[in-house]
C-alpha cells in the first residue's frame, strides 16, 4: 500500500511537473509571440504544409501538442528565424534556423555555401561554374566549358571599324570582400591593360564582378562595376549581359509571365532544325519531342519591355526545382521602360540583359568618346531557386512563388547589404514628387484623366532622348489617375525629367535640368504638358500608344507557328515568325487602301508597313493609300498631319497630297531606324514623332488621298509600324469639325 501511495505520488508529480513546463513554454511564447492559434487538424498535416512551401525549411522540426490551449507549436532544436505558411487561410509559423555562411578557397575556384545552395565561382576569372542547391548535382551544364556555364559578357567595337568583338571579362585577381556568420561578398576585377599592343583586342574597361550569399537566402546577388578611365581609347559598347546555362537534361519547361509558359525544345532540336530568314529562326523537323515536330522556335519570340522583365527562368519538372532570374529594379538598364530585351530561351539559357540595341539600334548602345571618363553599375540581381513537392500544378507552384520572392526583392530595393560605394543606400538616395497635367483643348478632359502619365529621370538631353540613353541610369514611375507622381530613391546626380502620357501623341521635358543630392525632396508642384496640336481632328487612325498593337495582325502560317503564342486572342500573337510575309497574301495585286469613315483599322490596316517581294528576292518600297472626303476646305490657316511610328528599320515614309508622282514628296522623314522590331516579332521598337504641315491648297474640296511611301527596298525587314495618324483642320472652326 505504502508502495502504491509512492507510486501514485510519483506519477502525479511528474504529470504536474510536465503541465508546469509546458505552462511555462506557454507563457514564454505567448510572450514572444512566436506561435499562431489554429486548429488541432493542422497539427498533423503542419510538417506536410511547411515543405510544401517551397521557401521553407523544416530540418529537426519538432510538433508539439497542447489540446488543453488548442494551440499547436512547430519549434526546431535551436530556434532562429520565422518561417510562415498558411493553410486554408490559417497562418502557421514555425521557427527554424539557418545555416551559418561559409566559404571554402582553392587556387582553382571559391565555394560559397548556405545550407541552401552553393555557389561555385572560378578563380581568378569570376565565372560561375558551378550552382548546387539542395543536395543537387550542378545545376548549369556540366559539359560546357568552365567559363561557358555563368559568366558576363560584352559585344564590343571600335568606332568606326565594323568588327565586332565579344569579352567574357576574365578577371585576373580575386579578394574577399566581406566575410562574416551572415554574409560573404566576393570580387573578381579585370583590369584594362593600356599598354598592350598584342593579343586579342580588349575592351577598354574596368570590370569587377561581385557575387553576394546571404544566410537564410535561397539564392545568391550579382552585380558588376565597369569605369572607363580619362584617356583611355574610345569604344562603342552594343551588349552588356549576364548569362547562365542550365544542365539540359534537367530544365524543360521555361516561365516568362502568367500567360507565356511552356515547355521548351531542346538544344539539338534546333541544330537539326531548317533555318528561316536568319539563324535565330529554326523550324523545328527532326526534335526528340514529336509535340515540337513543324513549330518555329526564336529567341526573340520570348522578348519582354523592361517594365514587366522582373522574373523569369525554368523549371525541371522532374526534379521540382526552378531557376529564377530576379531584377528588382529597371535603374540600371538601358533605354527606358519600354525598352524589350530578351529573358530566357532554348538551351536551356537564362539572360539578364543590362545593355542591348535589340529593338531599339545602335543608338542604344553606349559610346565613350576618346578620352572620356565612365562608370556604371550594372545591377545586382537576384539569382533565386526554388523546390516543391511534386503535385499537378508543380510548375504554378513554383512561379507563383518566384514571383512572391520578386516582390520581396522589389520592395528591398535599394539594397543596404552591398559593400561597394558606388551602390546608394535608400539615405543616400533622393526623390523628385509632382503632377503633371496634361492640357489639350480639342480634347475631352475625362478622356485625359483616364491615362497615367509615365514620368522618369535620366540624363540630361533632347525630349525623347531618353529612348536611347544608356550610359547612365533611369528612374520611371507610372503617375496615379490624379496625375500625382513620386519617384523615390533616385541616386545622386545631374538628371532631366521626362514624361508620356499613353492616348496622347509626342513627349514632355521639364524646363530646366534637376539635380539630385542625398536626402533631396524635390517637389515640382504643377507641370503642364500641351502635346503637338494645332487645330480639331477631322480623322485619326489607330491610339497613340506607341505600338501598333491595335491594328490588323495576320494570322501565323500553320506550318510556322510557336504553339505558346496559339492562342488567337493571345496579347503576343505578334510574336508568331513570319507575319510580314501575309502582307504580300492580303495585298496580291495592289497596296492597302484606307478610307475614312468606312475601313477599321483593326481589320483594315496592316500592323506592318513593309517592303513587296516583285521575285527572284527582289525587294520594293510599296505605296499605302487614306482616302477621305472634306466638305469644304479652309483657305484661312493651315492643317496638319500628327504622324507618329511606333518602329523603323532603314525606312524613309515620303508623304504626298492628291499626287502620287510629285517629286520631291511633301514631306520625307529621311531615312530612319534601326530597331529590326519586324523581324524581331516586336510590336513596336523606338517611337518616331512628325508634326506636318499641310497647306490647304494641297487639298481638295470632296475626294482626298494621302500616299505614305516607304521607299527604301532590299531587304524584307525593311519597314515601319504606325502608331497614330491624325488629320487635323485649322485652329478656325469650321464645317468638318
Amino acid at each position: 500500500m505504502e508502495k502504491a501511495d509512492r507510486r501514485s505520488l510519483t506519477h502525479w508529480g511528474l504529470l504536474v511537473g510536465t503541465l508546469a513546463a509546458m505552462l511555462v513554454l506557454v507563457v514564454c511564447l505567448v510572450g514572444e509571440k512566436k506561435y499562431e492559434t489554429t486548429t488541432p487538424k493542422t497539427t498533423l498535416q503542419l510538417r506536410k504544409l511547411l515543405r510544401r512551401d517551397p521557401r521553407t525549411l523544416c530540418q529537426g522540426m519538432n510538433i508539439l501538442k497542447i489540446p488543453s490551449s488548442r494551440r499547436n507549436i512547430a519549434r526546431p532544436p535551436n530556434p532562429g528565424f520565422n518561417m510562415v505558411t498558411k493553410n486554408s487561410g490559417r497562418r502557421i509559423v514555425a521557427r527554424t534556423q539557418h545555416r551559418i555562411v561559409t566559404m571554402l578557397k582553392t587556387p582553382r575556384q571559391i565555394t560559397l555555401d548556405n545550407g541552401l545552395i552553393q555557389l561555385i565561382v572560378s578563380r581568378p576569372s569570376g565565372d560561375v561554374v558551378g550552382i548546387k542547391y539542395k543536395r543537387s548535382d550542378n545545376l548549369l551544364e556540366p559539359n560546357n566549358l568552365r567559363n561557358n556555364r555563368g559568366y558576363w559578357d560584352v559585344v564590343w567595337n571600335k568606332p568606326g571599324d565594323n568588327i565586332y568583338y565579344v569579352d567574357k571579362l576574365q578577371a585576373t585577381r580575386s579578394r574577399v570582400i566581406m566575410a562574416t556568420e551572415d554574409q560573404i561578398e566576393i570580387s573578381f576585377v579585370k583590369t584594362y591593360n593600356v599598354s598592350q599592343q598584342r593579343g586579342a583586342p580588349e575592351v577598354p574597361l574596368n570590370v569587377d564582378k561581385r557575387y553576394i550569399m546571404r544566410r537564410g537566402r535561397s539564392g545568391f546577388y550579382a552585380y558588376a562595376i565597369f569605369e572607363c578611365l580619362e584617356g583611355w581609347p574610345e569604344v562603342k559598347i552594343d551588349q552588356v549581359r549576364m548569362v547562365y546555362k542550365l544542365q539540359k537534361d534537367k530544365f524543360q519547361y521555361m516561365a516568362l509571365s502568367d500567360t507565356r509558359q511552356t515547355f521548351m525544345p531542346r538544344a539539338n532540336d534546333r541544330k537539326h532544325g531548317q533555318q528561316l530568314a536568319y539563324p535565330e529562326a529554326v523550324r523545328l523537323t527532326k526534335p526528340s519531342n514529336q509535340a515540337f515536330k513543324g513549330q518555329v522556335d526564336d529567341k526573340y519570340q520570348y522578348s519582354m519591355e523592361d517594365k514587366d522583365n522582373k522574373v523569369h527562368g525554368w523549371i525541371s519538372t522532374d526534379h521540382s526545382v526552378g531557376f529564377w532570374m530576379i531584377t528588382p529594379s529597371d535603374e540600371f538598364r538601358s533605354a527606358g521602360p519600354m525598352k524589350q530585351g530578351l529573358t530566357s530561351h532554348v538551351g536551356p539559357t537564362t539572360l539578364s540583359m543590362f545593355v542591348s540595341t535589340h529593338y531599339a539600334g545602335k543608338r542604344a548602345g553606349i559610346e565613350l568618346k576618346k578620352g572620356e571618363a565612365w562608370k556604371k553599375v550594372f545591377g545586382p540581381v537576384f539569382v533565386y531557386l526554388n523546390s516543391a513537392l511534386r503535385s499537378k500544378n508543380t510548375t504554378g507552384t513554383l512561379w507563383n512563388d518566384a514571383k512572391e520572392q520578386m516582390i520581396e526583392e522589389v520592395k528591398r530595393w535599394p539594397y543596404n547589404f552591398t559593400q561597394s560605394k558606388d551602390l546608394p543606400s535608400s539615405d543616400q538616395r533622393g526623390s523628385i514628387c509632382g503632377r503633371l497635367i496634361v492640357h489639350d483643348r480639342y480634347m475631352n478632359e475625362s478622356l485625359l484623366s483616364e491615362s497615367s502619365a509615365y514620368v522618369g529621370l535620366a540624363a540630361p538631353g533632347e525630349v525623347g532622348s531618353w529612348q536611347t540613353e544608356s550610359k547612365g541610369y533611369q528612374f520611371w514611375i507610372r503617375a496615379d489617375k490624379q496625375s500625382y507622381f513620386l519617384i523615390k530613391d533616385v541616386r545622386p546626380g545631374n538628371y532631366s525629367l521626362y514624361a508620356w502620357v499613353p492616348g496622347i501623341v509626342g513627349d514632355y521635358k521639364y524646363g530646366a535640368d534637376i539635380t539630385i543630392k542625398p536626402g533631396s525632396k524635390i517637389n515640382l508642384g504643377n507641370l503642364t504638358y500641351e502635346p503637338p496640336r494645332n487645330g480639331p481632328t477631322l480623322w485619326e487612325i489607330g491610339i497613340p500608344d506607341r505600338s501598333a498593337a491595335e491594328f490588323y495582325v495576320p494570322d501565323p502560317y500553320p506550318t510556322l507557328m510557336n504553339k505558346l503564342y496559339k492562342n488567337n486572342h493571345s496579347d503576343n500573337r505578334f510574336r508568331q515568325y513570319g507575319l510580314w510575309k501575309r502582307y504580300e497574301e492580303l495585298y496580291p495585286h495592289h497596296d492597302l487602301i484606307y478610307t475614312i469613315g468606312i475601313n477599321d483599322y483593326r481589320y483594315d490596316w496592316f500592323y506592318a508597313h513593309v517592303t513587296r517581294n516583285i521575285g527572284k528576292q527582289k525587294y520594293v518600297g510599296t505605296t499605302w493609300q487614306i482616302r477621305f472626303k472634306l466638305n469644304n476646305v479652309m483657305s484661312q490657316g493651315n492643317y496638319t498631319l500628327q504622324l507618329a511610328l511606333a518602329s523603323a528599320t532603314s525606312s524613309e515614309i515620303q508623304v504626298r497630297f492628291n499626287n502620287r508622282s510629285i517629286a520631291p514628296p511633301h514631306f520625307s522623314t529621311g531615312l530612319i531606324g534601326g530597331d529590326n522590331a519586324i523581324a524581331r516579332h516586336g510590336i513596336h521598337g523606338l517611337y518616331w514623332f512628325f508634326s506636318i504641315n499641310v497647306p490647304s491648297s494641297l487639298l481638295n474640296e470632296g475626294n482626298n488621298t494621302i500616299y505614305l511611301t516607304q521607299s527604301r527596298g532590299g531587304a524584307p525587314f525593311r519597314g515601319v509600324m504606325y502608331d497614330y495618324i491624325r488629320l487635323e483642320g485649322p485652329s478656325i472652326r469650321h464645317a468638318d469639325t
